[in-house]
């Protein structure tokens, strides 16, 4: 889906941020999004940690 945007398309949405948000409200709006990212990103990475090893230990019963 990203993929689709291209650099025009990329160059369109921060012009239009920024003239939405303006100029000092931008920064903080990045940094929300980016804490929100790192956030999500932890919780997913947890999620795979502890689905991992009952993954490994079903494979496991089934190949005996």
């Amino acid at each position: 889906m990203l993929s689709n945007i291209g650099v025009p398309g990329l160059i369109l949405i921060l012009v239009l941020a920024l003239i939405i948000f303006g100029p000092k409200k931008l920064p903080e709006i990045g940094r929300a999004f980016g804490q929100t990212l790192k956030e999500f990103k932890k919780s997913t990475r947890e999620l795979a940690d502890d689905v991992m090893p009952d993954i490994d230990e079903d494979k496991k019963k089934l190949t005996k």
